[in-house]
């Protein structure tokens, strides 16, 4: 049925706005995509260099750690309206994840 859809016609002003909403977005996805390819060239750097193991691994970690955080926020749109309360609970898993392998790797280690 045709007949019955809606075309929406935007005004410049809407147009304008929706393009620079968009241009900034994507600014902030190149920025993040940069950061994301610079944390990866440190902990491959850090594996060239032949540097300690004991060393390597918990920096690997965290920085694996700081990617998994930016490509949900900003590479799933977490960041977006309307997803507040989704990332808060993300994150606060996140949180008692993390704070429970620190304390059974605490348990075993010490």
């Amino acid at each position: 049925m045709a007949h019955d859809t809606h075309v929406h016609v935007r005004s410049q002003a809407e147009f304008e706005y929706v393009k620079k909403k968009r241009a900034d977005e994507m600014r902030g996805n190149l920025a993040t995509f940069a950061i994301m390819i610079f944390l990866t060239l440190i902990a491959f750097t850090m594996v060239a260099a032949g540097f300690s193991v004991y060393l390597i691994v918990p920096i690997i970690l965290l920085l694996a750690g700081i990617q998994v955080v930016l490509q949900l926020y900003y590479f799933m749109h977490m960041s977006g309206k309307g997803h507040g309360m989704i990332a808060f609970f993300m994150f606060s898993g996140m949180f008692v994840a993390f704070i429970t392998v620190l304390t059974f790797v605490t348990i075993i280690w010490w």
